[in-house]
């Protein structure tokens, strides 16, 4: 039979951090999430999104105590006042291949959030589109890179039992590093040229003065993407701390900014993907001996996920995407890459889907957001 229990203690939250990496211990392509990010991530007193949020986590047991699946519930205020919707969320979902597991789950969280109030959730997310998202319901044969999430094939299946029907789906998108167009490289110069003269540069951030970097970096993160579904505000502490991990995971000539005589209107962030390192950290723990694995971790990786690519309103049709995607593209050669990722892309993003397609790059993966009115 099967129990829902809400994560209560010490024991209750090693249960629900450590199930995935009993669920995926034999699934080669699955990259393991470290454990101290998990439980930062989970942590409503150290994450900066709970500033503004709340969660319920809960496990599902058997009669003997064994950790069957998991869920968390979520409500968030910056998404209710950004898009005046009263939705929350489920997130962090992993469960056995049993309909009756992932009900239970489910009807605990849609319990937990009808008692907020709320009038439908959409999800996954993990714990917000600031995070991790998605079902992966096309792709599972590659791994997946930094940030992005890989779960078992079924997943889809059981989510729609639960009730929860489709409501946007988010495209990954590969690309050799060679295929780049190298039109494109020459286009880039003439257009910077042009970009000049109207008193737009692009430079990189400068890492060493990232607080100054920072407020510039958010107000662009705030515009670019205010208008894309399911888009939430992020407040200072949160981007505080989202520069703060850039500055550690990547390299300043895979973030450029743009600025029109000085007031920012464009960014660009690659991550080195490092997923290609803690794929073999399968249990998830960096000590005593696999911090050593992340040391110089940059060097080790010969692939890169374009993270974030925004422009604000007015910059979009001026070339200065062309000019960013050049630069980080030299950059990649410089360093050997093979392969890079831009994701997630929403559907109805038509400018980013053709630009992408423009440059050689092939759509691998679908990802699913899913929703439920009440």
């Amino acid at each position: 039979m099967v129990q829902i229990k809400k994560v209560e203690s010490k024991k209750d939250l090693k249960a629900f951090i450590g199930f995935p990496y009993k669920l995926y211990a034999d699934e080669a392509l699955y990259v393991p999430d470290l454990r101290i990010v998990q439980k930062e991530t989970l942590d409503k007193k150290k994450n900066p999104f709970f500033h503004h949020a709340d969660a319920e986590y809960f496990i599902a047991v058997d009669d003997h105590g064994k950790v069957l699946g998991r869920i968390g519930a979520i409500t968030n205020d910056n998404y209710v006042k950004h898009w005046k919707e009263n939705y929350g969320f489920f997130g962090f979902f992993e469960s056995i291949n049993d309909q009756e597991v992932s009900k239970a789950l489910f009807d605990e969280a849609k319990s937990w959030l009808k008692g907020k109030g709320v009038e439908g959730i959409y999800g996954p997310m993990n714990p917000s589109t600031n995070d991790t998202v998605g079902t992966l319901i096309a792709g599972f044969d590659t791994p997946p890179y930094v940030m992005m999430v890989h779960n078992k094939p079924y997943y889809d299946e059981l989510i729609k039992s639960a009730g929860f029907s489709k409501k946007m789906d988010l495209f990954s998108y590969r690309f050799k590093v060679d295929d780049f167009p190298h039109r494109y490289l020459q286009l880039a110069g003439n257009i910077e040229k042009r970009l000049n003269l109207e008193g737009i540069t692009i430079r990189q951030v400068n890492f060493k003065k990232i607080k100054e970097e920072a407020p510039k970096l958010r107000f662009i993160y705030n515009k670019a993407w205010e208008k894309n579904w399911g888009f939430i505000p992020m407040d200072d502490d949160e981007f505080d701390a989202l520069t703060q991990e850039l500055k550690m995971v990547t390299t300043p000539d895979f973030v450029y900014i743009a600025e029109d005589k000085g007031k920012p209107v464009a960014f660009i962030a690659i991550l080195p993907d490092i997923n290609q390192v803690t794929k073999t950290i399968r249990n998830g723990r960096l000590f005593p001996f696999n911090f050593l694995k992340l040391i110089n971790f940059k060097k080790k990786v010969n692939r890169g996920r374009v993270l974030t690519l925004g422009l604000i309103d007015g910059y979009r049709l001026k070339g200065i995407d062309t000019v960013m995607y050049a630069k980080c593209f030299e950059a990649a050669r410089k360093r050997n890459y093979v392969e890079a990722e831009a994701s997630w892309i929403l559907e109805n993003n038509t400018m980013m889907n053709r630009i992408l397609k423009n440059i050689n790059a092939d759509p691998y993966k679908t990802y699913r957001i899913y929703s439920l009115d009440f």
